[in-house]
C-alpha cells in the first residue's frame, strides 16, 4: 500500500517490515534518529503502548486519549531528531464507521479486547458519544482500559459523570453476560489480532452473533484474511459486516500524509490492498 502511494507520487521511497521484540523495541526507536532519510515509521502490535515512552512526543490524541501510537514522525530540533508519535488509528475507524452510518449517538459500541487498537475503538465511541463496552479475557484489563479515559468521560457527548465504567466491562468466559451485552450492541469491533493468518480463529463463539439486532454492525479490525470466521459469520446471520481492510487504508494515508505533507493517493493505495 505505502509503495504504491510512494510510486503514484513520485517519491524515491520505501516501504520495510522491521520485526522488533519487546526487548529490542528501545533500541529499535533510537535507531531511527540515526538512520539518514528516514521518513518516518508505523508501530503494530504489541507496541503500540509501548513505545510510548521511548518518543520525544506525542499528538494530544495518541498521549492523553488513546495511550497509543501507530504512527512516528521525524521532526528536526537543534539537539537533534525527535521522533513524534501519533495515532491514525482513531480518524480511521471513524471514517469507516461514518461511511457504514454505524450507530447514532447513545448507542452501543461494544469492543473485543483491550491493547492499542481496543483503546482506539473505545476513543472512536467517546468521540461519537456512542456507549463504549469491553469483552476482555482478563476483565481487570478491561477495566484498567476505561479507568484510562475517565479524564474524557465525562467530557463525552450526552455522557453522565454518574456512569459506573467498571460495570461495562465483561469476561470473555461469561456467554450468558457476553450475550446479553450483545443484545443491546449497535456495533460490534474486534480489537484483538484472533483470526491473523486464520479463516478458523475467532475471539468468541460465533453462535453469540445471532444475538445482536438485525441492524448492528461487525468490524473486524484483522485484514488478512479479508474475510475472517467473524465476518463470515456475521454475514450468514443476515449482518452488516466488514474486515480490517478499510480502516487499513484510511490509516495508512493518513501516515503518509503526515510523512510526506502529501494528499495520499487513496484508489492506487486501495488497488494494492486488493492485489
Amino acid at each position: 500500500m505505502q509503495e504504491a502511494a510512494f510510486r503514484a507520487s513520485q517519491l524515491a521511497a520505501r516501504y520495510e517490515l522491521w520485526e522488533t521484540t519487546s526487548e529490542a523495541l528501545a533500541a529499535r526507536i533510537a535507531a531511527l534518529r540515526a538512520l539518514p532519510d528516514i521518513l518516518g515509521a508505523n508501530v503494530t502490535i504489541p507496541h503500540k503502548t509501548g513505545v510510548l515512552p521511548f518518543l520525544d512526543a506525542a499528538t494530544p490524541e495518541s498521549l492523553y486519549f488513546t495511550q497509543a501510537v501507530n504512527t512516528i514522525t521525524l521532526e528536526a530540533a537543534p539537539a537533534g531528531i525527535r521522533l513524534i508519535g501519533h495515532n491514525t488509528d482513531v480518524p480511521a475507524l471513524q471514517r469507516v464507521l461514518r461511511e457504514e452510518h454505524a450507530w447514532s449517538a447513545g448507542k452501543r459500541l461494544t469492543v473485543l479486547g483491550t491493547g492499542g487498537a481496543a483503546r482506539a475503538a473505545v476513543a472512536v465511541a467517546l468521540l461519537e458519544g456512542a456507549d463504549p463496552w469491553i469483552v476482555a479475557r482478563r476483565p481487570a484489563s478491561g477495566r484498567n482500559l476505561l479507568a484510562a479515559f475517565a479524564p474524557h468521560w465525562q467530557h463525552s457527548p450526552g455522557r453522565q459523570p454518574t456512569d459506573d465504567l467498571e460495570e461495562r466491562v465483561v469476561d470473555l468466559a461469561n456467554t450468558e453476560a457476553l450475550a446479553a451485552v450483545l443484545e443491546g450492541t449497535s456495533v460490534l469491533i474486534q480489537a484483538t489480532p484472533i483470526g491473523t493468518g486464520s479463516r478458523a480463529a475467532s475471539p468468541l463463539p460465533l453462535r453469540l452473533l445471532k444475538q445482536l439486532p438485525p441492524d448492528a454492525f461487525v468490524f473486524d479490525m484483522v485484514y488478512n484474511p479479508p474475510v475472517t470466521a467473524l465476518i463470515e459469520a456475521a454475514l450468514a446471520f443476515g449482518l452488516r459486516a466488514s474486515g480490517g481492510l478499510p480502516m487499513l487504508l484510511y490509516q495508512g494515508a493518513a501516515a503518509f500524509t503526515l510523512w510526506t505533507g502529501l494528499p495520499a493517493p487513496l484508489d492506487q493505495m486501495r488497488a494494492a490492498l486488493r492485489q
